[in-house]
């Protein structure tokens, strides 16, 4: 009993009580006293620091692209300096080549009676153009007039002859009558002016024929039919173009005559008779084209 009570009785060391005595905080200790104690946890850490990471990636991602960029645009504008030059020495050689082409094509001495055959035929075939593009039977022909005609400029009747077949066959009832190509519009819309124009090239390279260059020695106009008779036997392609002056003057009245309801009415009986007129009579039907008809 007596160790019990010697046990329950012995008293226990005394805690001292915290003091009433408030000590002086500073202010900032005091306001930071006020938010939650920090957490120095590594995944709070791996969080906290992220954003910085990503911060400081991005600028030195953006810095790196700036630096290709003025980089890049050095390596251009060496590259605008090369190509400036290599212009340069391009828009020189493309001068001087079309010096020499005028130089050749216009003042160098050549035959005035083989320039004017060339050109009058291509004005002749240039007035084509309207022509077939309101041919009455052009549906008959399953290809293209855009290609037709482009090919007759340079190759004249290797291809009109083969259209002039074609559009003696049969029509076809089950056929759809095309929509007249962008081409086809621009020509028989300005029928009048493909006219003049090429009627004017045809009788400028007439008179150009007979009296071009008089100071060339190219002779009188007796020796100038002398040198085209020569000529037509000695040169293939003069061969060809009178071939194709001759087969002109067949199709021409033979294409009018097939479409005189596509002029007015009032100017029938002219076309009719000028039509065998080489020239004259397809600038008079292209003058007189109706394209209220037509349209």
């Amino acid at each position: 009993m007596s160790a019990t009570n010697t046990l329950t009785c012995t008293p226990f060391p005394k805690t001292p009580k915290p003091s009433s005595h408030k000590p002086h905080l500073s202010p900032l200790i005091k306001h930071t006293t006020h938010f939650a104690p920090l957490s120095y946890s590594s995944s709070s850490v791996a969080f906290s620091s992220a954003p910085k990471l990503m911060h400081l990636e991005k600028d030195k991602h953006n810095c790196c692209k700036a630096t290709r960029r003025k980089s890049i645009s050095g390596d251009e504008g060496g590259l605008d300096d090369e190509d400036g030059s290599v212009r340069r020495v391009l828009q020189f050689v493309l001068w001087a080549a079309e010096g020499v082409y005028i130089a050749w094509l216009f003042l160098l001495p050549y035959a005035p009676m083989s320039e004017g055959l060339f050109n009058f035929v291509i004005g002749w075939t240039l007035m084509f153009a309207p022509l077939l593009f309101t041919d009455r039977r052009r549906d008959r022909y399953k290809g293209s007039l855009d290609i037709l005609w482009g090919f007759q400029m340079f190759l004249t009747n290797t291809f009109l002859i083969p259209y002039m077949a074609i559009r003696l066959n049969e029509a076809d009832g089950q056929y759809t009558p095309r929509k007249t190509s962008q081409l086809g519009t621009v020509m028989t819309n300005g029928a009048a002016v493909v006219g003049l124009v090429g009627g004017a090239v045809c009788l400028i390279s007439v008179f150009w024929a007979l009296f071009g260059r008089e100071d060339g020695n190219f002779g009188t106009l007796t020796e100038r039919w002398d040198f085209l008779l020569s000529y037509l036997g000695s040169e293939r392609l003069a061969y060809a173009f009178i071939w194709d002056i001759c087969l002109y003057t067949v199709f021409q009245p033979w294409l009018i005559h097939d479409n005189l309801q596509n002029i007015e009415k009032s100017k029938i009986t002219v076309v009719s008779f000028l039509k065998f007129v080489p020239v004259i009579g397809l600038v008079a039907y292209l003058l007189s084209l109706n394209l209220d008809e037509e349209s």
